[in-house]
């Protein structure tokens, strides 16, 4: 039986170190935060009772009907479909559209009412058909839906969101996101979709449970004191190497908290599309949980900046021009011997929760069935 160390106790860490306990294998997880469950940790707002999301709302949604069942073996979903509004000023007012981009917020901008054919004949028009292999975000958007539905409701957002001009950032960005000409404002797609009844934390707590599994938290890791037969590491891969070769991109988030009474903005996410209104958007945390009642309300206004030293990271840039970089650090991890890189940060790559827990399910099966593990648990180029 062998004994790994994993570091972070996020979703990465849980699922690893959970599939390799079962087997026998045993496992100490050494989290440099004070809690585990990672970037989805939730608790209790002790002021108004509601359940908080603290470093932004996680929405579980997945087509792998696989993960699906396996976070429902530690935690109770509730359906939860997510919607989303975005505010922008249109002549001198404010006004609202349903969020993602639809047949009604596509009649709501250019005042008409086209039935579906034609709202898609229309934008199809509006896209710039010049454009056959998109380079960046605002050649995908330009192709996608053209000027007018990318200034209003994608660019000012995505300069606040990113930090740097839209054709800096990779196409692959904006293909997360749906396009419809039906009246489905839901704004994932997937079959499953819900969230935990008493939050992300307990079912990761749930998945932690195990004899064979210990947990180390505000402890960093370090290489000399931390022996495993394997190490499977869920931070940035520039902190690894202690940023040798310089910093790779990530971005952060400081949320703004303030509390109220009833409903602030009865949605769960108001999204301000002009980038002259500094924060990218305001989330109402008790609409996270819409099965529960409370009287008072909490939300966060959120602001989005280069993530600095001490700075938790969220998710990476990946920079059209910082791929050269990516490269150096992708050579230095593969001459790494005895390690995996797992998880968004790692990997360097904008991942879903879904996605987390599948590649760490291959993974921990696969090193069950080899006893070794490959580098990565997905490749970041």
């Amino acid at each position: 039986m062998s004994h790994v160390i994993i570091v972070g106790a996020g979703l990465s860490g849980a699922v690893i170190a959970r599939e390799l306990a079962e087997a026998g294998h045993t496992s100490q997880i050494v989290e440099a935060r004070s809690h585990i469950a990672g970037n989805c940790h939730t608790e209790r707002d002790p002021e108004t009772g509601v359940m908080v999301h603290l470093y932004g709302p996680h929405i579980f949604h997945t087509g792998d009907t696989e993960v699906w069942d396996y976070v429902n073996a530690y935690a109770e979903f509730v359906p939860y479909r997510h919607r989303v509004l975005t505010k922008i000023k249109r002549g001198g007012a404010d006004e609202v559209f349903a969020m993602p981009i639809h047949l009604s917020t596509i009649n709501q901008f250019f005042g008409t009412h086209m039935s579906e054919a034609e709202a898609e004949a229309f934008v199809t028009a509006k896209a710039d058909s010049t454009i056959t292999d998109p380079q960046n975000f605002e050649e995908q958007a330009l192709a996608f839906i053209g000027v007018e539905l990318y200034e209003a409701f994608f660019k000012g957002y995505t300069i606040k969101q990113w930090g740097c001009d839209p054709r800096d950032l990779p196409a692959s960005i904006l293909k997360r996101l749906p396009l419809r000409f039906t009246d489905d404002d839901s704004y994932f797609n997937h079959p499953h979709q819900g969230l935990p009844r008493h939050g992300y934390t307990p079912m990761v707590a749930a998945m932690l449970d195990h004899p064979n599994i210990t947990v180390s938290l505000n402890t960093p890791y370090d290489a000399a004191t931390h022996k495993g037969d394997h190490v499977f590491y869920s931070g940035p891969l520039d902190g690894y190497f202690d940023h040798k070769l310089g910093r790779l991109g990530y971005r952060t988030l400081d949320f703004e908290k303030f509390t109220d009474t009833g409903n602030y903005q009865d949605i769960p996410v108001m999204n301000y599309g002009d980038a002259d209104v500094p924060f990218t958007r305001i989330t109402e945390h008790k609409h996270f949980a819409p099965w529960e009642d409370h009287e008072g309300t909490v939300c966060y206004r959120e602001f989005s900046r280069l993530c600095g030293v001490d700075d938790i990271p969220y998710y990476p840039i990946r920079l059209v021009d910082e791929k050269a970089l990516l490269t150096e650090y992708v050579t230095m991890a593969e001459a790494t011997p005895g390690v995996t890189f797992v998880g968004r940060l790692a990997t360097y790559r904008y991942i879903d929760m879904d996605v987390c827990i599948r590649e760490a399910l291959d993974l921990a099966r696969g090193f069950l069935e080899s006893g070794t593990a490959p580098t990565f648990s997905a490749a970041p180029l």
